[in-house]
């Protein structure tokens, strides 16, 4: 799992957490692993077991105003006993200014303070978003993303065999590029994979003999989407005669990415062949598979019964018509 930085969490600009630092500046390299956050309560009462340093500490009005009701000495003892662990990072939320003790223990512990405006429920809410979407595993496949009647369709194959030219076909056909050549896959939980573009290559397509085109420039915004959950994957391959397809439909395969299984397709590639069609039918049934009507299981029943209607009537005829 990828790490954050307390300083890449202090320079974020678009994730409206509002944060400046207030103490503990050598302590922004602090890397934060998991995207949920705790709330100290406990911790600044003096029980510090429960504390998991490698979160988030969230210090709302209720926690210093506990920390004010408290004695100088409690108060002193347990900021102390609070700051002599590793925390990755404290918080104040509202605009709080934090007691002079915890500033000073900050700094010396190299502990990074941080204090935004927001209130906690607010806060906290936005930082678990923005944690969830930084930090869960991300990785890197190569093929262009489309949205087709809802459905993140990826399709995939060798370099040359018509990837970038089909998703072009779907797009005249009214739908939607998400990510052309690099798409960046990342797990959603509990168990869903968002695709996206890379910064550098957004909204364009490569198509070999046209050069770099920009699909939101020339088909308008309609023509693209930021990001898009990838329901299915079609690997485009060469036609090859000797090979066998699966011509019923009943045999589902399926790739693992990031864990999670994705229903796939082989769609073999030729020449006057439109794939672009073959694309559109393929996320149709995928619609219906997920809605539970699966056309070949449904088509397979049907013979199935067929067959055994025929065969009962054929052993009447040869034995008699006192069979059961």
């Amino acid at each position: 799992m990828p790490g954050l930085s307390i300083q890449e969490l202090l320079s974020e600009e678009n994730a409206g957490l509002d944060l400046e630092l207030l103490a503990g500046f050598p302590g922004l390299g602090n890397l934060i692993n998991v995207p949920r956050i705790q709330k100290p309560g406990l911790a600044l009462a003096g029980y510090t077991p429960s504390l998991h340093a490698d979160r988030i500490q969230v210090l709302g009005s209720t926690e210093l105003t506990y920390l004010g009701q408290l004695s100088q000495l409690d108060a002193e003892t347990n900021i102390r006993k609070l700051c002599d662990i590793a925390i990755c990072c404290l918080i104040i939320t509202k605009g709080q200014n934090p007691p002079k003790l915890l500033l000073e223990e900050a700094e010396k512990k190299g502990i990074p303070l941080l204090r935004t405006h927001h209130q906690s429920s607010t806060f906290i809410s936005l930082i678990t978003q923005f944690l969830e979407e930084r930090l869960l595993p991300s990785k890197t496949l190569h093929g262009v993303l489309v949205d087709v009647f809802g459905v993140g369709v990826l399709l995939t194959g060798k370099s040359g065999i018509g990837k970038s030219e089909c998703a072009l076909d779907l797009i005249l056909r009214g739908h939607r590029l998400v990510a052309d050549d690099v798409v960046k896959a990342r797990l959603k939980l509990p168990a869903v994979i968002f695709g996206e573009g890379s910064d550098l290559l957004h909204y364009h397509m490569e198509i070999r003999g046209l050069g770099i085109l920009n699909i939101k420039h020339l088909f308008g915004v309609a023509a693209i989407r930021e990001r898009k959950k990838i329901d299915l994957i079609i690997e485009l391959v060469e036609w090859d005669s000797s090979a066998n397809y699966d011509r019923l439909g009943l045999e589902d395969q399926s790739h693992d990415v990031l864990g999670v299984s994705i229903p796939l397709l082989n769609i073999p590639v030729s020449p006057g062949r439109t794939v672009s069609s073959v694309v559109e039918v393929a996320a149709r049934n995928q619609l219906l598979k997920e809605m539970g009507y699966h056309s070949a299981l449904e088509f397979q029943d049907r013979l199935e019964k067929r067959m055994a209607e025929t065969a009962q009537l054929h052993a009447r005829e040869i034995i008699g018509g006192n069979i059961e």
